[in-house]
């Protein structure tokens, strides 16, 4: 089996998503909660790929159950809910609106979905 890798959304006229990919951008339930708007409004540093980067590293801290900037009985339930569901992800390409190349949290949740 072929490692699953990351693929990127497209609006392009006749581009299809490869079969069994799965779609984990913002508003799936696989979405990251982190987003660059709301980074900068909290006073996160740096440039957009900056922002970016801190937000697939805060979406990974989060998954981990540790400290992150989003908290609280909401925060809990949408994570312990993203980690049930992570095995539906195991073994599947997975496609968000990132730029291939650029820091994208379907490159945690490929990761950890396909954790042997």
């Amino acid at each position: 089996m072929t490692r699953p890798r990351r693929i990127q959304l497209s609006r392009r006229k006749g581009w299809r998503k490869p079969e069994g990919a799965v779609v984990v951008a913002r508003p799936t339930a696989f979405g990251n909660p982190f987003t660059v708007a709301a980074a900068r409004d909290a006073g996160w540093g740096g440039t957009d790929a900056d922002l970016q980067r801190q937000c697939v590293e805060a979406f990974r801290q989060w998954l981990n159950g540790s400290e992150a900037d989003w908290q609280g009985p909401e925060s809990d339930a949408a994570r312990v809910e993203l980690l049930r569901r992570l095995r539906e992800l195991r073994g599947h390409d997975l496609a968000c609106w990132c730029a291939p190349g650029a820091p994208c949290h379907a490159d945690v949740l490929i990761e950890m979905a396909n954790r042997s």
